[in-house]
């Protein structure tokens, strides 16, 4: 039986470079693979998926208004499809992710996902909190921040360099997103007029003490 898939990072992991593998592979065999993106993105209305080395390969554009379950069905009898490849996953609607859950239960037909778990506050995103809901089978694509520790969150800077700590979930203009460690996540999107400093108590049973505002000051660490 077909399978739902959801491969997740967060930015700049490769997750577009995966994808355009993943799917080649299957054309290279002589099978159908149906590509989508998300047309918030798209330049000019134009459907690609590009990645950062540079390769670039048309694809359908998707909108949160589309029933994809039923251009999928469309589109099979035109040709029979062996596989859907879906990029910026993160911006499905709960209901489109459901669609592509019976694309794969009731067409066979394996569907793959490629996208962000969370925003630059640390969100879930409606798309990325469905598929990892219901998604049958969840992958982690790695990547790492600047001190070397896996990267698992991201940043949003706006044009002069500054962190933002408030806005749209959905930005499209010169904010440019930097994948970072929850360490320094936390540290950069912190509010500057709060200190906060950590002592680690020397012992079995080490506790973990936070200086500032918060009742919640302790926190034991089993």
């Amino acid at each position: 039986m077909a399978k739902l898939y959801f491969s997740y990072a967060a930015m700049n992991a490769g997750k577009s470079t995966i994808l355009l593998q993943a799917a080649h592979n299957y054309q290279e065999r002589g099978m159908n693979a149906r590509l989508y993106t998300s047309a918030l993105y798209a330049d000019g209305g134009v459907g690609k998926i590009s990645s950062r080395i540079g390769l670039d390969v048309a694809a359908n554009l998707y909108s949160s208004e589309d029933n994809l379950l039923d251009q999928i069905i469309k589109a099979n009898k035109d040709k029979k499809v062996d596989c859907i490849f879906v990029d910026e996953a993160q911006f499905l609607t709960a209901t489109q992710v459901w669609q592509l859950a019976r694309v794969a239960d009731h067409m066979n037909i394996p569907v793959m996902c490629y996208g962000l778990r969370t925003d630059f506050q640390g969100k879930l995103f409606e798309g990325s909190a469905e598929l990892l809901a219901i998604a049958d089978i969840l992958r982690e694509i790695r990547t790492i921040c600047e001190c070397g520790r896996k990267a698992t969150m991201v940043v949003r800077y706006d044009e002069h360099g500054q962190p933002m700590r408030e806005g749209d979930q959905v930005a499209i203009g010169k904010e440019i997103y930097v994948s970072m460690c929850r360490k320094h996540w936390e540290e950069k999107m912190r509010d500057p007029g709060v200190v906060t400093s950590f002592r680690l108590e020397p012992n079995a049973n080490t506790a973990l003490t936070l200086d500032d505002d918060d009742d919640d000051s302790l926190a034991q660490l089993g």
